[in-house]
């Protein structure tokens, strides 16, 4: 592991001017909360890059559909570029490494914060943690891998003031039958 903080290069593009409008430096929020994840890990390889696309729906359902087989959009898609981040923690220092991409459907983000009764702001700043920590290996595909990267989500948000999304109130976030086979 990596001694002390180790921040990764953060690429975000807006592909959606949505984004913009409904967050005052929706570009400060993204890098403050993907650092805050990628911080939080035990998992820092040296010298990354991560590329982030806030998006909307018809983009995203376009690459879920094309790499995933799966028909219309998800609120966050994360696509790691290594098998493993294990084998990055060795790494030269040099030349950043692409960890990989996180991309934020606008829609669907919109729409599940309303329903789910979190402020949309809080909502996003899920997706961009949870897609940073898929990129660093977390997964929760089982309950034993959820059991780790549940408490990890759950404790960067409440470094950054966000309520537990898991506690199962007005505060969840994500239907996890349904995002164990999205992101």
């Amino acid at each position: 592991m990596t001694q002390g903080i180790v921040t990764p290069e953060i690429d975000i593009t807006v592909q959606d001017a949505r984004w913009k409008a409904a967050f005052d430096d929706v570009i400060e929020l993204c890098d403050v909360t993907a650092r805050a994840a990628f911080n939080a890990s035990s998992i820092r390889p040296p010298r990354t890059e991560v590329s982030l696309v806030l998006a909307d729906d018809e983009f995203v359902a376009g690459l879920n559909k094309q790499y995933r087989d799966h028909e219309g959009p998800t609120n966050v898609l994360s696509f790691a570029a290594h098998e493993g981040v294990d084998n990055l923690m060795d790494m030269p220092d040099g030349m950043p490494v692409m960890l990989g991409d996180i991309i934020i459907a606008y829609d669907t983000t919109a729409r599940e914060a309303r329903q789910s009764g979190a402020s949309f702001e809080d909502h996003f700043r899920h997706l961009v943690v949870h897609g940073m920590l898929h990129l660093l290996d977390y997964d929760h595909i089982s309950d034993e891998d959820a059991a780790i990267m549940e408490p990890l989500e759950t404790l960067v948000l409440a470094k950054l003031g966000i309520c537990d999304p898991y506690n199962g109130g007005a505060g969840r976030i994500l239907d996890h039958d349904m995002e164990r086979n999205n992101a």
